[in-house]
């Protein structure tokens, strides 16, 4: 039996105009999940990660926490789905940044608005047959499915595979494992916890999810964010 452990980048720099860069308290939460991994004896074998800069910041911190020197190897189809692309679909003025956040502004709490108009957007993306998006939800469920399939296939019997990926990855393929169809998605993806870790196994009966978005290391710290 072989075991893949999928964890959810640290922070990321929301509301910035670069997302994709740690924040700092992004570094801190990958420190912590390094340390987390060398206090649960996790020595990995293969060490993978999206193409995104929050995926490969997020890695090279945590092996560095960790006392783990295994080189880091880049599968695309560990990337999270372009969320730009799909605000703008859902609405188009939102090409224009000044105009969200001008929006968003104008709320009492922006926060909570940009989240509740980002959960419309997905739905909408969800529910559509792709026309319009760049990828369709089906595909990137495909996508993400397929490039745990091919890591898993990387290992031999009782290695060990640290993936660092985002949140939408992890909850299609979790959803796929638990329930066999992609329903679940809109429930898992907002819950995802930065640096929450997933473990799959792949033995007799193939991959199996025994646990999924594990963030007790963060337990009793100023660390947990969702976003």
């Amino acid at each position: 039996m072989s075991v893949l452990y999928l964890v959810r980048h640290a922070q990321a720099s929301f509301g910035r105009s670069d997302y994709d860069r740690l924040s700092p308290q992004g570094e801190r939460q990958a420190v912590r999940l390094g340390e987390a991994l060398a206090a649960r004896g996790i020595k990995p074998d293969l060490v993978v990660s999206g193409a995104m800069q929050r995926h490969a910041k997020t890695a090279r911190i945590a092996l560095a926490a960790a006392g783990i020197d295994t080189p880091v190897t880049v599968d695309e189809g560990f990337n999270e789905f372009d969320h730009d692309q799909v605000i703008v679909a859902h609405k188009p003025a939102y090409k224009r940044r000044a105009v969200l956040l001008a929006d968003l502004a104008r709320t009492p709490e922006p926060a909570r608005a940009f989240q509740e108009m980002f959960a419309d957007a997905t739905a909408r993306w969800v529910g559509s047959t792709g026309e319009g998006y760049a990828e369709s939800f089906q595909a990137f469920c495909e996508r993400t499915e397929t490039a745990v399939r091919r890591t898993a296939a990387g290992l031999d019997k009782g290695q060990t595979a640290l993936v660092v990926t985002s949140g939408g990855p992890i909850a299609a393929v979790v959803g796929r494992l638990f329930a066999g169809t992609d329903e679940l998605w809109l429930t898992l993806n907002p819950v995802t916890v930065n640096t929450g870790i997933t473990k799959l196994v792949d033995g007799r009966r193939g991959l199996t999810a025994v646990s999924f978005n594990d963030h007790g290391h963060l337990d009793g710290t100023d660390l947990l964010s969702y976003r």
